[in-house]
């Protein structure tokens, strides 16, 4: 229908760095300059509108980001599906996570908020970060206030933060001091690639600390269940999965494997392969319906 149609698309570049987790939790800017792009898509209406701001996973903009933002637009609400793997040389990094910094993606984020900042058809105040397994653990964890002390220069605090499967194998130094805002995020429970149960330990701890903070989870659901060109799980072959480890910065930059003692790093043993991956349609959908009803309360008209 005409509804989800966007009125209006632009394509615009931004500069971000490409930085070492340790560079990125020592606040250390000395990375490689980048040039990402993103696509924002504006809803019939003259604005200023609310925003989100999308952010992909391990394989890249997939099959799923288009309904999401034909979704958006049909709420009324302006997207940005930022690339954060082109503008590097890119296209994957789900069999070699090493390629980038896990998280790289979060000043990705805060620069693209940047963009939006200054773009007239932006109201500022309405943009919520949403994203999908690599994508949703920089959605999730952009919410640290210690990371937007260092790395968010843009003027706008998101309203929002929506974390579709994201990995938290990974505890942080202050990883409970989160912004003041609505954290959500959406997991299924069969997912075997970033597993629910992880999920489910760190919105425990954050709720501990007053979060406000909701788990929501799909039965029968795996990793990717959003994907509409997918009927059902299948072995992502050769996909990296930190399923079985649990890494903690011990020191501020210094993530360590917490079994071992050691360094963290990708040739570890508890890192496996071949986990699940596959759409579900029931769960897809009840997953939009769920976005939409919080993204209503949350972009009421002003």
């Amino acid at each position: 229908m005409a509804a989800d149609i966007a009125q209006r698309t632009e394509l615009h570049a931004f500069a971000s760095l490409t930085l070492s987790d340790r560079q990125f939790l020592l606040g250390d800017a000395a990375g490689q300059p980048v040039t990402l792009a993103g696509c924002l898509s504006l809803p019939p209406g003259a604005g200023p509108h609310p925003a989100v701001v999308l952010i992909h996973g391990s394989g890249g903009i997939g099959a799923a980001m288009p309904c999401w933002v034909r979704q958006l637009t049909a709420l009324g609400i302006a997207s940005f599906v930022v690339d954060g793997f082109t503008g590097r040389g890119l296209t994957s990094t789900a069999t070699d996570q090493a390629r980038l910094g896990r998280l790289a993606f979060i000043l990705d984020l805060y620069r693209a908020l940047g963009l939006l900042a200054g773009h007239p058809a932006i109201d500022p105040a309405r943009v919520a970060l949403m994203g999908f397994s690599r994508g949703g653990q920089a959605a999730l964890y952009a919410a640290m206030t210690r990371f937007q002390r260092h790395w968010n220069h843009s003027g706008i605090v998101p309203a929002a933060h929506l974390a579709f499967y994201p990995d938290c194998a990974t505890s942080y130094l202050e990883d409970t001091r989160l912004s003041a805002v609505p954290i959500r995020v959406f997991h299924g429970l069969a997912d075997d690639y970033n597993t629910a149960g992880r999920a489910r330990a760190y919105v425990a701890r954050l709720r501990a600390a007053g979060a406000d903070v909701v788990m929501t989870e799909y039965a029968g659901a795996h990793h990717g269940f959003d994907n509409p060109l997918s009927a059902g799980p299948a072995i992502a072959a050769g996909s990296q999965t930190l399923r079985r480890c649990t890494i903690a910065e011990t020191e501020p930059g210094l993530l360590r494997n917490t079994a071992t003692g050691r360094p963290f790093n990708y040739d570890d043993p508890c890192v496996e392969r071949d986990p699940h991956v596959g759409g579900n349609p029931a769960a897809a959908a009840a997953a939009r319906r769920d976005v939409a009803a919080f993204l209503s309360g949350l972009f009421r008209p002003v």
